[in-house]
């Protein structure tokens, strides 16, 4: 059974390949944009900047709070404004 999935796999294959080499003769220009527009689509998504920036987009809030004096009351508010809560970069610093 392995057998025949691997003949069918390489069938497959030489069967792509043909068909890009007979497209490469014909439209090179078409076969080209379509490359770029293919890569245009994978590489953002495999790409490590999109691993970071999405790194950084959850660490950092979507709105900065006010300074309030704490009373005793609110526990997750910082006593000082200065006082670090959450997630921290320090990931970012060591890279």
């Amino acid at each position: 059974m392995s057998h025949q999935f691997i003949f069918t796999s390489l069938t497959k294959m030489a069967g792509v390949a043909a068909f890009l080499k007979n497209a490469w003769n014909k439209e090179p220009v078409i076969l080209v944009s379509c490359t770029i527009g293919l890569m245009g689509l994978v590489l953002p998504v495999i790409s490590p900047l999109t691993k970071y920036s999405g790194m950084i987009n959850s660490a950092v809030p979507y709105s900065y709070p006010v300074p309030v004096r704490d009373d005793g009351n609110l526990p997750d508010v910082p006593v000082h404004p200065c006082e670090q809560r959450g997630e921290r970069l320090q990931w970012l610093k060591n890279l």
